[in-house]
């Protein structure tokens, strides 16, 4: 005899027996409350065995025989046992929390001002943004998808180019008139103050006013001089407010500039960074749904 030819009866059986009603099983199981009542029925035909007592009046309609009390935590605890065995074979399916991580700076002025969308796209994902000023172990920490800034070239994770940035000066309206500044040739560098961010102080390649003067062929001038933070969103805030020239990064300055916090005192003098923005998952978080949905929704904004 095969035992689980019956498997939709025992289902429906068990989710009625839950709720001691075929309307609500039928709500779960998504079917009717007939189909529900037909699948019990059958199940007791092939059994031999009433599993309900119907009755017309009292707050509960259905009663689980005594037969029927017996076999059912066995049951219960077999769906049970199923669901758990898929969650390890697909955590995916059950697992809703979408981790993903940036750095402060992509954070705050790229990724939050953009994340509603998202949110209203995909309502499904708990949605958990973490921000890491060093690279984090995507595998060991959880992470399903990130953005990373750099050259592409990480271990056990899979990254895809999102976009190249553009670098040039920024400053506020009011210190570009204070100091004068409309064209890069005919500026007193040595009495300019400036802000340098120090996010990744160990990188040759990281933006910076050293590289800039190079690529522009501005001679023998210490760059070093000036204000430094070790945040990239700390050195914009203090652009804005008048402190300095800062280098921006396009892609996390274009709605300071937009909304005329900043402008560009040179115009479009400029340098493409060495470095470019990457949409990155671990190998086996690559192909899940959720990490997917994130990836395809991230192409869309740029």
């Amino acid at each position: 005899m095969n035992r689980l030819a019956h498997l939709n009866g025992i289902r429906a059986f068990e989710a009625t027996a839950r709720h001691l009603s075929f309307s609500q099983a039928a709500n779960e199981l998504n079917v009717t409350p007939a189909a529900v009542g037909q699948q019990v029925k059958q199940l007791e035909e092939w059994l031999g065995v009433q599993l309900f007592i119907r009755s017309n009046s009292g707050q509960s309609r259905l009663k689980l025989t005594e037969e029927a009390k017996l076999a059912y935590p066995d049951i219960q605890q077999g769906f049970s046992s199923i669901l758990s065995g898929l969650g390890k074979l697909n955590s995916d399916i059950f697992d809703n929390t979408l981790r993903v991580a940036v750095s402060p700076s992509i954070g705050s002025k790229w990724l939050m001002p953009r994340i509603a969308d998202f949110q209203a796209q995909f309502p499904e994902y708990d949605l958990r943004v973490e921000t890491h000023i060093k690279p984090v172990d995507y595998t060991s920490e959880g992470i399903d998808v990130g953005i990373r800034y750099g050259r592409g070239e990480w271990e056990n994770v899979q990254s895809d180019k999102l976009m190249d940035e553009a670098i040039f000066p920024v400053c506020s309206p009011e210190f570009a008139a204070q100091h004068n500044l409309s064209s890069s040739t005919s500026v007193d560098w040595s009495a300019l103050p400036l802000l340098h961010d120090l996010s990744v102080p160990d990188s040759q390649e990281y933006p910076s006013w050293q590289e800039w003067f190079t690529r522009n062929n501005i001679p023998s001038f210490t760059s070093t001089s000036g204000l430094k933070i070790n945040s990239f969103s700390e050195v914009i805030e203090a652009a804005i407010r008048g402190q300095g020239l800062a280098l921006g990064r396009e892609a996390l300055v274009m709605k300071d500039l937009e909304e005329g916090k900043l402008i560009r005192p040179f115009g479009d003098v400029s340098y493409c960074s060495s470095y470019s923005y990457y949409v990155v998952s671990p190998i086996k978080q690559c192909n899940k749904a959720k990490a997917k949905d994130f990836r395809t929704w991230l192409i869309t904004q740029i």
